[in-house]
């Protein structure tokens, strides 16, 4: 399989994006979680993961929020849940295989079941969107830790078990899981350029 790199992933968000606005904040915050994801690599335990899958995993991962534009430049917040499935569809539609589509449509939350589905009326097919393989599970641990909103916000570890609670004890489970396995980012420096410190707000877009 090819792995798209860094420019071509770029070129396809410069393609969806429907605004220069979009672009940087949802190119930027892929960045960032590849720089997240790129510093928990750096384990030792972590090193049979393949590298180049996750940081295409990393960029890729929002690219199906710009469906949910509008003409006057507003998102679609709820329907935001659907962003995932999105970009699975953009992937499919321009021949990327379904490993690379999945970190689109399973990097939600810490994994949306069909039961969370169906109980919490979400507008998707009723399915398992759950990361499977290593590389799909660090690429959804590593976006927690950042969020979308305005100004964007970076989310400690206990931050985000916190804020996920609302959902159930089973999602703070699932968290805690994806912690012990991928260990804690030091957010203070998760990419280069990005720092922490930058961001003081609360999220308001995220997953």
């Amino acid at each position: 399989m090819s792995i798209p790199g860094p420019a071509e992933i770029q070129a396809l968000h410069e393609k969806y994006a429907p605004t220069a606005e979009a672009f940087t904040l949802v190119h930027t915050h892929c960045e960032i979680v590849w720089g997240i994801a790129e510093q928990l690599l750096s384990a030792p335990h972590l090193a049979h993961l393949d590298a180049d899958l996750v940081r295409a995993g990393c960029l890729l991962h929002d690219i199906g929020v710009y469906r949910l534009y509008d003409t006057e430049g507003r998102l679609d917040h709820p329907n935001y849940i659907r962003h995932g499935l999105l970009g699975h569809e953009i992937l499919e539609a321009e021949g990327f295989p379904e490993v690379l589509r999945r970190f689109c449509s399973h990097h939600t939350g810490v994994g949306l079941t069909r039961q969370d589905i169906v109980r919490q009326g979400l507008p998707l097919p009723p399915a398992d969107y759950v990361a499977e393989t290593a590389e799909e599970r660090l690429v959804m641990y590593a976006d927690k830790f950042h969020t979308k909103s305005r100004p964007s916000v970076f989310l400690s570890p206990d931050e985000y078990a916190a804020h996920v609670r609302r959902f159930g004890e089973d999602k703070v489970i699932a968290f805690e899981a994806l912690r012990a396995e991928f260990g804690e980012p030091d957010l203070a420096r998760p990419a280069p350029g990005f720092g922490a410190e930058e961001d003081t707000t609360a999220a308001a877009v995220h997953g």
